[in-house]
């Protein structure tokens, strides 16, 4: 576990530390090995040493992206396309009930784990 994302969750609003502690946690079990990277001033998790998942806090929401994702289907107010579709990103907001298992098979998905 890397300090400086341990770091970054502990300073956000209760509510934000609570989803990005259970984001990490669905990454380091979907992606058995994945290394962690504080970059850009967000975390980073990485597999074999490819950018696979980053998580950011902002006022009022937490996202989570995926790399890769030209082959997964963007789901109108869940799932959204960044850039052209290389990526895609789920936005939480407090009080929003979150599919981690969802969440967990995007990233499986895009990352190649098995």
């Amino acid at each position: 576990m890397n300090d400086d994302i341990t770091n970054y969750i502990e300073k956000t609003q209760h509510w934000q530390a609570q989803v990005c502690t259970k984001l990490r946690e669905v990454v380091h079990s979907t992606i058995p090995g994945a290394e962690e990277a504080f970059q850009y001033g967000k975390p980073h998790f990485l597999r074999d040493g490819r950018h696979a998942a980053v998580i950011h806090v902002a006022r009022d929401k937490v996202t989570f992206m995926v790399f890769d994702a030209e082959s997964i289907e963007a789901v109108p107010k869940l799932l959204r396309p960044l850039g052209k579709g290389e990526r895609k990103a789920v936005d939480i907001r407090e009080g929003d009930s979150v599919d981690y298992d969802f969440v967990a098979d995007v990233l499986r998905r895009t990352s190649g784990a098995r």
